[in-house]
């Protein structure tokens, strides 16, 4: 089996079993108040490469063959991400009417409701990683952390940043703040928390979080320029959104020769940093050249 192939059929594995306790969890579309369950279930089932609980499930494996232990926190931290994404669509944000191939909440549901299934969405998260069967302590720890990496020290801070600088001519640090928080830190934290969860060492933990930082930021170049080189249909989204708005990109500061360059770059130290893991990190290292050439 090729590596694409090999990659591709385990990202579907994680994704259905992701998607199980999704189903489990999340409260049925016929439950009262039927509008907020419907817009949270069209919201977190309208797609998406489940990436985020990808990385946490797989870097688990490379510890503990148990997946279905690290599952519910994985699917935690997709309901996360999705929240963000509904925000994020909002108009008094990016106002952005496509999300995943489909209208996005707020278009089908209204601004209202759209923000209050988001809400849901992000409370509920907690709930979920503490149904985990996992020590007791470690399930405090992840609570803790996730709270900080998703707060006003992390995702909230960068999106805030986000906005505060549309319009404006950013310099190189404040870009790196808006994408490291907005964007990189919940992916990272999806590599520790596998990492944790399945008893890594300390230098394996270093490892992970260096290459974490690296494919986090990978991913935000690759998603800045294909907003100007990709389509509509391949990333379920309106594009073109980024210049319209004249929002901080990797593009817009470097220029997007040089931005090609940079998630190049970074891709391969990401495969240099995670080379010493051996074998057992084979799916990661091919997953940073996916990300590398994804487009969408």
């Amino acid at each position: 089996m090729d590596r694409k192939t090999l990659l591709k059929k385990d990202m579907k594995e994680k994704q259905e079993l992701v998607n199980i306790i999704l189903d489990r969890f999340l409260p049925r579309k016929d439950e009262y108040p039927k509008d907020l369950h419907k817009a949270m279930r069209y919201s977190i089932f309208a797609g998406g490469k489940r990436l985020r609980p990808y990385l946490t499930m797989t870097t688990f494996e490379m510890f503990n063959p148990e997946v279905e232990l690290i599952t519910p926190v994985a699917a935690a931290i997709e309901m996360i991400h999705t929240y963000s994404l509904i925000h994020d669509d909002l108009p008094d944000i990016d106002d952005d009417e496509f999300r995943r191939g489909k209208q996005s909440c707020h278009t089908v549901f209204g601004e209202g409701i759209a923000l209050l299934a988001g809400d849901a969405l992000l409370i509920s998260a907690f709930e979920l990683v503490t149904l985990a069967e996992l020590d007791a302590k470690l399930k405090v720890q992840l609570v803790k952390e996730l709270a900080q990496e998703v707060g006003i020290k992390g995702l909230i801070a960068g999106q805030m940043v986000d906005i505060e600088s549309e319009g404006k001519q950013v310099d190189k640090k404040t870009l790196s703040y808006i994408h490291e928080n907005k964007t990189a830190r919940l992916i990272n934290i999806c590599l520790r928390f596998g990492a944790l969860a399945g008893e890594a060492q300390e230098e394996e933990l270093k490892i992970l979080d260096s290459y974490g930082k690296l494919i986090g930021m990978v991913f935000q170049i690759v998603d800045d320029l294909l907003d100007i080189e990709g389509t509509q249909e391949d990333l379920g989204k309106s594009i073109g959104k980024d210049m319209d708005r004249e929002k901080a990109t990797f593009p817009s500061v470097y220029g997007i020769a040089e931005s090609h360059e940079m998630a190049k770059e970074m891709t391969e130290q990401a495969r240099q940093v995670i080379a010493p893991l051996g074998e057992k990190a084979l799916k990661l290292d091919i997953l940073a050249e996916y990300l590398l050439s994804r487009k969408g």
